[in-house]
Parts: structure tokens; C-alpha cells; sequence
């Protein structure tokens, strides 16, 4: 009698937990993967589909039990490279995981919501560019929190005279995540979208491999300067 009625209020403390979330990040159909964490992440999966967004134009799919297993530690392995301090500065908090990650019908890695402090993943993002696109959306968060500090127009001068980005970043055929072998001021085409996924693509290879950044920022000063412009304003956020 006395385990079950642990097992029941575990649960109700587990239900409490997911109301109390919900209700902060309107996302319906989710529950708790983990909450206790050494940097504050907590984190959710999605136990049914969900349709969220103006008119439902995000939706996503539950979660496989096998697959949850095997990225959570990958996810959960790159975040942790961020600590409390700084996820507090760049206000998120909740990492919900789920598969199959559509925003008006098309593909994406990854949805970052500063408001909400929230990041959605999707679990079947392609395993070779998997650890990237966490960073790369985690860059999304910090930009859409401090715009201020990542001018664009200043972004765009760095680029050579005759470059232009698209209008927007599903509007492009830029959708490359490969590293170019020749950079000529771009890690990858899908940097060549827009700013901001230029800015984006940058931190990610900073973040993961910062010995590949040195090596292609020796024969490229364009590429140069947007790394020590994106490495200039993360010191200035974590020393605010």
C-alpha cells in the first residue's frame, strides 16, 4: 500500500509539473522527460502529435521511445556546455523533443521561441548535422534576445561587395549544411540564405569544432572577421 501510494503521488506531482509548464509554454501533448540538471534545462517530449503556431502552422510528431533515448544524450551532452548564468541571459529554459518538426509545411531542425524561453528539436534531424543544428538554434535564441547587439547591416558589410542574401530563409535554395571545402566567407550554402543563418551557421562551427574555425579563418578574412564579430558579443553577453 505504502509503494503505491508513492507511485500516486509521484504522479500527481509528475501531472502538477506538466500542467504548470503547459501553461507557460502553450504546447500542448508533452511530458516530462527531465527536469533536474546541473544548468537548469528542463526538458520534454512530445507523448502525441501537436499542431501550436498561427493557424496551426507548426506541427510535430511524438516521439519513439528508442530514438528519445539515443538523442536525448546527445542533446543533453551539448547543452551542457552551457551553464546557468548563461542560459539565464539568453532566457531559455525548456528543450521539448519531438519528430518529424514542420513550420508551414517545410522541414526544419529546430524552432527557438525566446519569449516562451523554449527550443523545440526534431529527434530525426539528419544524425550527420544533429549536433550542429542544437547550436545553430541556440545562436537563434540569443539573437532574437539581443538583436541589438547582432546589427545585420554591420553583418552584411563583411561580405564582398557583389553578395546578396535572399529576402528571407525559406525563400532560398541555399539549404546546404556541408562544410565548404573553400569557404570564400561562408562555412556552408545554407549560410549564404539570409544574416541571421549566416550568424547562426557561424556560432554552431564555432562551437563544435573550433579547430576547424581556426584552420578556414587563416586563408579567409572575410569568414575572419563575422568569427570574431559573433565571439566579441558571446564574451560581452557572458560577462554582463
Amino acid at each position: 500500500m505504502r509503494i503505491l501510494l508513492i507511485l500516486l503521488l509521484t504522479l500527481a506531482l509528475s501531472n502538477s509539473n506538466a500542467d504548470e509548464i503547459f501553461n507557460l509554454i502553450k504546447i500542448p501533448n508533452l511530458e516530462i522527460y527531465k527536469i533536474k540538471t546541473k544548468n537548469g534545462l528542463k526538458y520534454l517530449n512530445a507523448k502525441k502529435d501537436f499542431k501550436i503556431g498561427f493557424e496551426n502552422n507548426i506541427s510535430c510528431k511524438k516521439s519513439n521511445k528508442q530514438k528519445l533515448i539515443k538523442k536525448f544524450n546527445i542533446i543533453n551532452k551539448n547543452l551542457q556546455k552551457y551553464d546557468y548564468n548563461f542560459l539565464n541571459k539568453i532566457n531559455l529554459r525548456f528543450i521539448v523533443m519531438c519528430e518529424n518538426l514542420l513550420i508551414s509545411g517545410i522541414n526544419t531542425g529546430g524552432i527557438p521561441d525566446h519569449n516562451k524561453r523554449t527550443l523545440i528539436l526534431d529527434l530525426n534531424f539528419p544524425e550527420k548535422y544533429f549536433e550542429r543544428v542544437i547550436h545553430h538554434e541556440v545562436f537563434h535564441i540569443i539573437h532574437d534576445t539581443y538583436k541589438n547587439m547582432f546589427n545585420e547591416k554591420t553583418w552584411e558589410k563583411f561580405n564582398k561587395e557583389n553578395f546578396k542574401y535572399a529576402e528571407c530563409s525559406t525563400c532560398s535554395n541555399r539549404l546546404g549544411l556541408d562544410l565548404y571545402e573553400k569557404t570564400n566567407g561562408f562555412f556552408t550554402e545554407y549560410s549564404k540564405s539570409i544574416a541571421s543563418e549566416d550568424m547562426a551557421e557561424v556560432y554552431s562551427f564555432i562551437i563544435i569544432d573550433n579547430t576547424i574555425v581556426e584552420k578556414k579563418i587563416k586563408l579567409d578574412p572575410v569568414l575572419l572577421n563575422k568569427v570574431k564579430y559573433i565571439k566579441n558579443r558571446i564574451n560581452k553577453i557572458k560577462n554582463f
